[in-house]
């Protein structure tokens, strides 16, 4: 099993979005780097949900990969935000992945906490300049 932290903005989908549907596609990732994550994501794996670009940007639950990579639909959409025209059905350039809720935890694990914690220091989510969308943890 491997471990990743997932950003998205709470005000387009947060973890409330999905305790609402128990099961949903994360679409919309526009970045090769963490395109190739999602690639190398596995049915099971375990993911932190993080709130970004929000008042107190944090961890605030965990999710499990329910669907491993598959062609992110969007991509295929000319009326969606994340069309692509460049994507075709024969060669697709992004991916989603089926994630599914499993925990919301009381409150938000804040970056500010996670910068303070040592055992965080190689995270790349706590050094300079990251701005993945979504990336592996070590366990």
């Amino acid at each position: 099993m491997a471990y990743w932290l997932m950003k998205s903005e709470p005000s387009v989908f947060g973890i409330d979005h999905l305790i609402d549907r128990k099961v949903a596609l994360w679409d919309g990732v526009r970045n090769y780097q963490a395109r190739n994550f999602l690639r190398q994501m596995q049915k099971g794996d375990m993911a932190f949900f993080y709130h970004s670009n929000c008042e107190v940007p944090g961890i605030v639950g965990l999710m499990r990969i329910a669907k491993e990579g598959y062609p992110d639909p969007t991509q295929f959409d000319p009326e969606h935000k994340y069309f692509d025209p460049k994507s075709t059905a024969d060669n697709p350039r992004w991916t989603g992945v089926d994630v599914e809720f499993v925990e919301k935890f009381n409150g938000t694990l804040s970056l500010t906490e996670l910068k303070t914690l040592p055992e965080l220091a190689e995270l790349a989510l706590v050094r300079k300049g990251n701005r993945l969308s979504l990336m592996p943890v070590s366990e």
